[in-house]
């Protein structure tokens, strides 16, 4: 008997995960929310920098994000965390990292020609 090889997934393609429901979701938050009372995540906000932006908005302004977003696959894991501004967090919504790094030099060359 032949045996088949298994089909590889492309670590770019999200779409062929699944996808989580509201219990994943839930889960997940409550997760980030036990990691946002740790020493880790005091460090992580120490310095008072945007991971996105690099301006210092003090500590206490800053939010915390997921890097590959909750609604897309993305785990409350410390890898896929960021302190960041809250202005870097609303703009960036649920976009994937590409997607963001794709907005964010839109955005440079906007303001190069401007």
């Amino acid at each position: 008997m032949a045996r088949r090889k298994k089909k590889a997934i492309d670590p770019y393609s999200f779409w062929e995960l699944d996808m989580p429901d509201a219990a994943d979701i839930r889960r997940e938050k409550n997760k980030a929310r036990d990691l946002r009372k740790t020493r880790w995540w005091q460090q992580q906000t120490a310095s008072g920098c945007c991971h996105y932006c690099g301006k210092e908005v003090g500590s206490t302004a800053l939010t915390m994000d997921h890097l590959l977003p909750l609604s897309k696959g993305g785990r409350s894991s410390k890898e896929n965390i960021v302190a960041c501004c809250k202005e870097c967090n609303s703009l960036k919504k649920s976009m994937m990292p590409i997607e963001w790094d794709q907005y964010c030099e839109k955005c440079r060359e906007s303001e190069k020609i401007s």
